[in-house]
């Protein structure tokens, strides 16, 4: 991710974050350099994640010959290896030019031939981007890339990068059915984490969080953020600019994994308006006829969340089973597309840039109360178990609801899910403007008393709060609540 020093209006333009990914990296191509063989990695993650621009930092800042080959999608095999030829010449990594042959290979196994003889004896870097696309244009490609693997590229030097925004067909690519199984290792790419993006954005801890709930980490959108922009100021410069990447990264998003609307691409919509139960979803999708079966929506569900990996899937968190699991769209840049930013982009469209942004303002507050849960939930299992926790033994955090949603409770703090054996804490999350008060508490306490397994006066209360606490005394049970989460506590769970 990139970053400029503090200074007005100045975009993202320096590399920021992604330590733990460029030292896995690193000691990648140690290991080819100590072993004097191969190593392959496939490393797979949505579109504007920043697959791409990892690797290139990592390659300038290595220093090692590499070769950087990115597929063009719907381009013939001859195509494609005619390109890779071509960006071979013009890398440094063959070494002797007087090897490569003048003219491109006709296939697969040779194009991989040309490849391995070009590899010089020291360490190098081969990448190989948008691999699905590859895998796509030729059915010989995955055979072919495993015998030259086998038989040539692992016995050299050479630090294998396979990179896709597919994921189900990267993770596909590496299982136990295919030709590459057992060659590559495999990292998932996510966003920036809201420490990082709050870095790159120099921003403090609560507009970090905005920031990172509008922009789902990715650096597509970061690098047109302007430095210190808080949040709605952001989205109001952009509601004037219908080709915004505020707009354009969630929309290509969706076009990449449904290019044709049909009753998956319904099933999300549904899901990001609001409709979070299996029965309102599928009274949401279904058509004139009525709500969509279960036997068609629950295959649906089950595909975007397992092999899309689109939407999440929550269950109630505490001793017993509970029901009904809730649906969220997993990305929250992609979920504020559906549920306001889509609208605004027509607006804008038509002229009225004004009413674009008052639609996402009258929105704002009750979006990001829900939006932020999740996130809250993952910085209290990343501060457990670094210990930063009076609970360390708290390795899942959910929340917990019964069938009326009443009591909805917030947070569940447990050793494990969807059924724990303890639970170490229950909570509330009010990421409002005002202080989290008596009248909060009263209700935290009634409802945290109704999940299974909380123990009045044992089981540990917290509260996560934008603005802070009122009239809440003492601590540990009484009155008061064990542990107060802010901002602050959220951002810094998070390494940088």
């Amino acid at each position: 991710m990139e970053s400029t020093q503090p200074g007005a209006m100045m975009n993202v333009t320096g590399f920021v974050g992604r330590s733990t990914e460029l030292a896995l990296l690193r000691k990648r191509l140690d290991r080819t350099a100590e072993t004097a063989s191969g190593s392959a990695l496939a490393i797979r993650g949505r579109r504007q994640v920043g697959k791409s621009r990892l690797v290139q930092e990592f390659c300038d800042r290595e220093r090692v010959p590499y070769l950087f080959f990115t597929a063009t999608k719907g381009a013939s095999s001859l195509e494609a290896i005619g390109a890779l030829h071509a960006e071979l010449r013009e890398s440094r990594l063959p070494k002797d030019e007087s090897l490569l042959p003048d003219s491109a290979p006709t296939n697969w196994p040779d194009a991989f031939r040309m490849l391995s003889v070009a590899l010089p004896d020291s360490p190098a870097v081969v990448v190989l981007d948008e691999l699905p696309w590859l895998a796509e244009q030729d059915p010989v490609f995955d055979g072919a890339l495993q015998t030259a693997w086998d038989r040539l590229l692992s016995r050299r030097p050479v630090l294998l990068l396979l990179l896709g925004s597919d994921l189900h067909m990267m993770q596909r690519f590496t299982a136990y059915d295919r030709p590459f199984y057992g060659r590559a290792d495999s990292l998932v790419l996510g966003p920036l984490n809201p420490a990082e993006t709050g870095q790159a954005l120099g921003l403090g801890a609560a507009d970090a969080i905005d920031a990172h709930l509008i922009s789902g980490g990715l650096p597509g959108i970061l690098r047109a953020w302007p430095h210190s922009t808080p949040a709605l100021d952001f989205i109001e410069a952009e509601c004037a600019d219908p080709s915004s990447p505020l707009f354009g990264v969630p929309e290509s998003a969706l076009m990449a994994e449904f290019p044709a609307p049909d009753q998956s691409r319904r099933v999300l919509e549904a899901i990001g308006a609001g409709d979070r139960t299996h029965a309102n979803i599928a009274a949401t999708a279904g058509s004139q006829s009525g709500a969509l079966p279960s036997g068609v929506l629950s295959p649906i569900l089950r595909r975007l969340s397992e092999e899309k990996r689109v939407i999440a899937v929550d269950s109630p968190l505490s001793t017993k089973p509970g029901k009904p699991a809730l649906h969220r769209v997993a990305d929250s840049n992609l979920r504020l597309y559906l549920g306001a930013l889509r609208t605004a982009q027509n607006l804008t469209l038509r002229g009225r840039p004004d009413m674009a942004f008052r639609m996402v303002r009258r929105r704002w507050t009750a979006w990001r109360g829900r939006a932020v849960e999740p996130l809250i939930r993952e910085s209290l299992e990343l501060a457990a178990a670094t210990g930063e926790l009076p609970w360390p033994e708290a390795e899942a955090v959910g929340g917990w609801w019964n069938r009326q949603f009443s009591p909805e409770v917030d947070l569940v703090g447990a050793d494990r899910a969807p059924v724990a054996g303890t639970l170490y804490f229950a909570g509330s999350v009010k990421w409002l403007t005002g202080p989290f008060d008596h009248h909060d508490l009263a209700a935290l306490t009634e409802g945290a008393a109704q999940v299974p397994g909380f123990v009045p006066g044992s089981t540990g209360l917290i509260v996560a709060s934008l603005g802070g606490t009122s009239g809440i005394t003492g601590t540990g049970g009484g009155d008061g609540v064990d542990l107060v989460w802010g901002p602050g506590d959220v951002v810094g769970a998070w390494p940088v």
